[in-house]
């Protein structure tokens, strides 16, 4: 595939690192740059893809939010389908069954932050910033912001946030829990393989059962539960369990087969 605004790459080791190419415009979520993203996307349900790893081109911006210069003379049915097609790109990204890392190299403003929280994990430079500060165009979030804020950093710390359009540190994203690492600048992308590889050694029928969990766990406790117990039992229909369990017994490292 041949793009415009990213970089599509896959390593030796099946990591494929999306990185955002609009530096000049610090990576601003333009409606091609979504386009591109939901078509690089597909590369990640490759069979030699084991997990992906989204970043921004240059020091400054991871993503900086939407293109403001698309919003001039933007109408509510406009509004409505350019967030709807934000989230349909967004919710892609959550229900892949491989590992996603956010690689949060600078700004991830708006859409960006929105983009990082779309993201299984975050890994973030010591330098980044998160914010939603939609409220100060007269808007709110509108690729996710509203929901996944408050279910990864708790009510009263996203409201903050999305009310006051104030930006945290990465130091603070950390405190909260919107991010799980902050590292120095040049070990950021090696850190976010790192998670990518650590995932994809374990067996991949259940870290795909792990992911789809874990989208249950906004549902009512009995109904998460209930999917959990589902899961489970597909789970113990692998072979892959069965390589687990007797790779455990023998004190081996079990061989995976995905199956």
């Amino acid at each position: 595939m041949e793009f415009q605004t990213l970089r599509a790459e896959t390593d030796a080791d099946g990591v494929l690192t999306i990185t955002l190419d609009r530096p000049d415009a610090l990576n601003a979520l333009s409606q091609q740059l979504v386009a591109e993203l939901s078509k690089a996307l597909r590369l990640a349900r490759q069979p030699d893809v084991r997990g992906v790893v989204i970043t921004g081109a240059g020091e400054k911006a991871f993503a900086a939010g939407a293109d403001i210069s698309e919003f001039a003379g933007m109408e509510p049915l406009d509004a409505h389908r350019f967030a709807a097609r934000g989230q349909a790109v967004f919710n892609s990204i959550e229900g892949l069954p491989k590992p996603v890392v956010a690689a949060v190299n600078g700004f991830a403003l708006g859409g960006g932050c929105e983009l990082a929280m779309a993201c299984h994990l975050r890994v973030a430079a010591e330098a980044a910033q998160f914010g939603q500060p939609e409220v100060q165009l007269g808007l709110i979030a509108g690729f996710g912001g509203t929901q996944r804020l408050p279910r990864l950093v708790g009510h009263g710390v996203a409201a903050e946030m999305l009310l006051t359009g104030a930006r945290i540190s990465a130091q603070r994203a950390y405190e909260v829990g919107l991010v799980n690492r902050v590292v120095p600048a040049d070990q950021l992308l090696e850190t976010a393989r790192e998670f990518v590889l650590t995932i994809a050694s374990k067996a991949p029928v259940a870290v795909a059962m792990t992911l789809q969990a874990l989208r249950a766990a906004d549902l009512p406790l009995p109904q998460g539960l209930q999917q959990e117990a589902a899961l489970f039992a597909q789970c113990a229909a692998t072979e892959d369990f069965a390589e687990g369990v007797m790779a455990f017994l023998n004190r081996e490292t079990p061989d995976f087969q995905g199956r």
